[in-house]
């Protein structure tokens, strides 16, 4: 039977230089990222399997593969450059190097611009210089297609992607005036492909754009098993970036073999609970669809 989810996920180098082996996932997995976070919203790190309990429609599963650690991840920076972040585009760009600053060996990350219609400025790749200089962009032109430029982002990871674990963290104020594309096509495309969507979110200074920019990003995100952070201006924003950067890095992969294999294109509802030092909530993707696309997605070492 073929299986529901296929990747690949790769350990943190090992001591001594030597490359570890490469942990593979088997057919019939669904394998999923989980942060852990405290009252204070600080990250639990630390954590071990028998701490985790995985339910899918309900039913309790077994969790048959575990690690604590950073994987390697293939990473989409997305950065608005539409007319209504003219005066907030310095506050994108510190965001961004703030969020390059947090990645390790071997990540990988590409650089797209986006405002009315998008481009990918630097491909996937491990040099952290060509994607700092790839940052400057002085003009600020157009609508905001914020969603059309999440899910092209998707498509790109899901093609292009060398890392068994793939994020996007968009940087925009949130206001989409442009895309094509719904919010619930960008989601479930995202959950579809195994992609993780964050953002940082330079807030507009006008309340009721502001309240709507937060309202989007925080649904976009949320369903994937990502979150937003949010920033007034350029003074927050690169420390709202490094935050978000470091909790994403500080993700347990869990994976297990669900009790129902069938590829019968439903959708499956993820809850994930974890017991730890005081009263602690998981974020994590909250369903997948069992279809054989899902199975067809696999990731690249």
């Amino acid at each position: 039977m073929r299986g529901l989810c296929l990747a690949l996920l790769l350990p943190a180098a090992a001591a001594g230089g030597q490359a570890p082996p490469t942990f593979r996932s088997e057919i019939g997995l669904v394998v999923i990222q989980a942060t852990v976070r405290n009252e204070r919203g600080e990250a639990v790190t630390g954590l071990e399997r028998g701490d985790f309990t995985v339910y899918e429609n309900g039913a309790r599963q077994t969790i048959t593969s575990f690690r604590d650690g950073e994987a390697p991840i293939s990473l989409g920076l997305l950065l608005d450059h539409s007319r209504s972040m003219r005066d907030g585009r310095p506050a994108v760009e510190a965001a961004a190097r703030a969020a390059l600053t947090a990645t390790r060996p071997p990540d990988e990350t590409f650089l797209m611009n986006f405002a009315d219609k998008f481009d990918v400025d630097v491909p996937l790749t491990t040099d952290l210089e060509a994607l700092r200089t790839g940052l400057t962009r002085t003009e600020a032109i157009g609508g905001t297609a914020l969603r059309d430029a999440v899910k092209a982002g998707t498509d790109y990871l899901t093609v292009h992607a060398r890392r068994g674990r793939k994020v996007l963290v968009v940087v925009t104020d949130g206001n989409d005036n442009a895309s094509v594309a719904s919010p619930e096509d960008v989601r479930e495309d995202a959950l579809e492909k195994g992609v993780e969507i964050y953002a940082v979110g330079i807030l507009n200074t006008d309340p009721e754009k502001a309240k709507r920019g937060r309202e989007a990003l925080d649904r976009l995100t949320a369903s994937t098993g990502g979150f937003a952070r949010y920033a007034a201006g350029t003074d927050e924003a690169d420390g709202a970036a490094l935050a978000l950067a470091r909790q994403v890095r500080q993700a347990y992969t869990i994976a297990y073999a669900p009790s129902i294999q069938a590829l019968d294109g439903t959708y499956r509802k993820l809850r994930v609970v974890a017991k730890g030092p005081g009263k602690v909530s998981v974020r994590t993707r909250r369903g997948y669809r069992a279809a054989p696309s899902a199975a067809s997605g696999a990731g690249r070492s």
